[in-house]
């Protein structure tokens, strides 16, 4: 069978309804179902769709599933490295390469354990397998330094741009605020790195930076990815008391963590001075007070939903939504919850049939990939 047929053909019949009923949701695009398209999962992190039809799905606990073009959850590929699956570590995102149909490479993000049971955000990559088994020629190609003793704000996605550099983003460790603005460590960080790991020449070069960093003052950057038109990279992250931001973090800028912040302490103190702005420190394009808790999201191309091309879509994990935003110029006009209390959104992409893909933030067996269909009048 042709490839394209197959991988129509595997978005249909994987596609059945949420037990015991899908229910419908009112939307500006219309009435709209989540159906099930891969179901079985164990938190879910992260997806991405394989040219020649299926994905690949990462599960924190430590595990790669594949899913075959006829919808069947495959056993875990073999080959990955040991993971720090504590807290919000472990397995988490993937990507495949730009040309990855004839380089068969894949991308993974990782808590990784390190010395002393201090562990960091790592980036391997490695070659799958045409069986979708085993990952071969498996390195990493990126370590966060410095490690740390801790189960939190590992950051942790990725996003390939234009030219094929590889942005990587981290998190503050939660408790290592005071590395942040300091700008010889990868802590609260947007790196930008080749695919070997190596450095874009195109990077900032400014005194003091490690040449692989590319913007400085993120607290916990769980979302990621490229505009479809500028080819701009666009992130959210988690504020603790309120205050998540979505940016488009540029070379060379510092976006303000912790010196600046529209968010407070879980105490509901003032985070450092109180301060929500600073001069040489950059204001978010949008940010949310009460907390949605933001992790994957993407940008909805083509005339699968008409109304909606072009418009930004944003995961809420403590808010169960997904934020679907309106820019003009650089600017966040217009908001609308999707799904509203419906489950924890983790990551979302769009499938190859143009369909909006969600995937639910749960354990075994309910952590699901859904995809978003119309339903009927």
């Amino acid at each position: 069978m042709h490839r394209r047929a197959v991988l129509l053909s595997f978005f249909a019949a994987a596609a059945a309804p949420l037990p015991p009923q899908a229910p419908v949701f009112e939307s500006s695009a219309g009435r709209l179902k989540l159906v099930t398209v891969v179901a079985g999962l164990d938190h879910p992190w992260s997806f991405a769709f394989l040219p020649e039809g299926g994905m690949l799905v990462t599960e924190r606990p430590g595990w790669l599933r594949a899913v075959a073009p006829d919808g069947r959850l495959l056993a875990p590929v073999s080959g990955l490295p040991k993971v720090s699956a504590t807290g919000q570590g472990g397995l988490l995102d993937v990507a495949l390469h730009p040309d990855f149909a004839t380089t068969r490479l894949v991308f993974l993000s990782f808590a990784e354990p390190r010395e002393d049971g201090k562990n960091a955000t790592s980036v391997m990559r490695g070659r799958l397998s045409e069986d979708l088994a085993r990952l071969s020629d498996v390195t990493v190609i990126f370590r966060q330094q410095p490690a740390y003793k801790g189960g939190a704000h590992f950051g942790s996605r990725l996003a390939f741009d234009r030219t094929g550099a590889l942005f990587v983003t981290t998190g503050d460790r939660l408790n290592l605020r005071p590395l942040v603005q300091q700008t010889d460590n990868h802590i609260g960080k947007v790196i930008r790195i080749t695919e070997d790991g190596g450095i874009p020449p195109d990077n900032p070069k400014l005194e003091g930076w490690l040449p692989e960093v590319w913007s400085i003052g993120h607290r916990n950057l769980q979302g990621a990815t490229i505009h479809p038109d500028t080819g701009q990279l666009w992130t959210v992250e988690h504020g603790a008391k309120g205050g998540d931001e979505l940016n488009h973090p540029e070379a060379g800028k510092n976006y303000g963590w912790p010196v600046i912040t529209y968010s407070r302490e879980y105490s509901g103190e003032p985070v450092g001075e109180g301060l929500t702005e600073k001069a040489g420190m950059e204001q978010p394009v949008h940010d949310w007070t009460p907390s949605i808790a933001p992790s994957g999201m993407v940008f909805l191309t083509g005339g699968r939903y008409p109304q909606w091309s072009g418009n930004l879509f944003v995961g809420a994990l403590a808010l169960q939504h997904v934020a679907r935003l309106v820019l003009k110029d650089g600017k966040v006009v217009e908001e609308e919850k999707l799904f509203d209390g419906y489950t924890r959104f983790r990551d979302l992409r769009q499938g190859p049939d143009g369909s909006l893909y969600l995937l639910t933030d749960q354990g075994a067996p309910m952590g699901r990939v859904l995809k978003v269909v119309k339903a009927a009048s």
